[in-house]
């Protein structure tokens, strides 16, 4: 999954998001554990960084750069990002 509708299911961004962390960490997105730290996989700032930009241009919202850190899990911060965006569960 690449590329994400304006209206999606925090499912679908968990998915996304899993993806991308994968892709970071150069595994598969079965890999990821959804209720794992990102922190813990050894995610640093500029991942993060990177991740809050990806965010941006995918969903089409803002994020602050604290995202990872205010939100740390997959679970956690597909669920934040499913309320800005307004999806229907």
């Amino acid at each position: 999954m690449t590329d994400l509708s304006p209206v999606t299911t925090d499912a679908d961004i968990a998915d996304w998001l899993a993806n991308k962390v994968a892709g970071y960490l150069d595994t598969t997105p079965d890999a990821i554990d959804y209720d794992r730290s990102l922190a813990e996989y050894g995610l640093d700032s500029v991942y993060a960084i990177t991740l809050c930009g990806e965010i941006e241009d995918t969903l089409g919202i803002a994020v602050e750069p604290t995202l990872a850190w205010d939100y740390p899990t997959i679970s956690a911060m597909a669920e934040f990002l499913a309320a800005e965006t307004g999806p229907q569960k």
